[in-house]
């Protein structure tokens, strides 16, 4: 895996903090940091978000799809994931994450809690590269509503 991150304010009048992400797959991120008024030099102009965001919200797509790879692989109709993710940091440097909350909505049509359930412990447990790994410095907790999708009209 490969990626690029690069300064976007080397050439600008005000230098600020921006970058940008190439990813060996040829997408691109942009990132930004917070504007600081004490010392603007430092600061972002909060045109994008913040690196760390981007890697709470990778955490979260990383998961999101654990799950719903593994929920059709048990041939569950699933039909809608998100995750909402909540995350305290350390107050002092590395500020890394200590705590990250994590709160899924399954939508489907007959899938059993266990299913559900066993397929977020599934992806927190084995699969899930970015989850184990905050794990080290975060403690993770999880937590779901599953939601009875509509039948489709009858013709």
């Amino acid at each position: 895996m490969e990626c690029t991150v690069s300064w976007t304010g080397a050439t600008g009048a005000r230098s600020g903090m921006g970058f940008v992400a190439e990813t060996g797959s040829g997408h691109v991120i942009v990132m930004d940091g917070a504007p600081d008024a004490a010392r603007p030099e430092n600061g972002g102009l909060n045109l994008a978000p913040r690196p760390m965001e981007t890697v709470l919200a990778g955490t979260g797509g990383c998961t999101a799809y654990d799950v719903v790879l593994i929920l059709r692989r048990g041939r569950h109709d699933v039909r809608g994931c998100s995750v909402k993710l909540s995350a305290d940091r350390a107050d002092a440097d590395p500020k890394v994450f200590t705590r990250i909350g994590m709160h899924f909505t399954v939508v489907g049509r007959g899938i059993p809690l266990q299913a559900v359930e066993r397929a977020i412990q599934m992806s927190h447990d084995k699969y899930c590269s970015a989850t184990i790994m905050l794990g080290k410095t975060a403690e993770i907790t999880t937590s779901f509503d599953l939601v009875e999708a509509d039948a489709p009209p009858q013709m």
